[in-house]
């Protein structure tokens, strides 16, 4: 009697050994099918974001805090260049709190309106440009700037235009 009972514990032992292998074994192809999507997933969001930090590299290559000889230029002439940017385009933003037709977009603007400059990129310690509009035209503006002694910046207007009205 004892000799069957120990036959059946083996038997049934050896089962559940059997059966724990194959599950094991199925679950870690599950996993590794999972972990080879997750690493292929992985690679295309690497990739992904090597794109697009070239392309980030790429817009920013005419950018005024990224321009090391503009930077150089200004802190040779003694100006604290993290500030700098934001100071000339505040004053270029000035410009249109000026009343009447604005200084620096030869454009008329609509009945009503005023002609106003949207939005300003420094490109270089001597360009800008910048986009302006009335609400109803846009266009765009073509500055060199020039930093004084006395802190002041004068803009100087190089060429623009105005998008065709459709």
């Amino acid at each position: 009697m004892k000799q069957r009972i120990f036959i059946y514990l083996f038997i049934f032992s050896l089962l559940v050994i059997l059966f724990q292998y194959i599950n094991s074994k199925r679950l870690l192809e599950i996993l590794n099918t999972k972990i080879d999507s997750d690493r292929e997933r992985i690679q295309v969001y690497k990739d992904s974001l090597v794109s697009q930090q070239h392309e980030i590299l790429e817009l920013s290559h005419f950018n005024f805090e990224r321009n090391e000889d503009a930077l150089t230029y200004f802190e040779n002439k003694g100006y604290q260049v993290d500030t700098l940017a934001t100071f000339i385009k505040d004053e270029l933003y000035k410009s249109n709190e000026v009343s009447g037709e604005h200084p620096l977009i030869p454009y008329a603007a609509s009945t009503g309106r005023k002609m106003m400059i949207n939005t300003v990129k420094l490109l270089n310690h001597k360009w800008i440009i910048a986009d302006f509009s009335d609400g109803e035209f846009w266009g765009e503006l073509f500055l060199t700037y020039e930093v004084t002694e006395n802190q002041e910046v004068k803009f100087h207007l190089i060429e623009s235009f105005l998008y065709p009205f459709n």
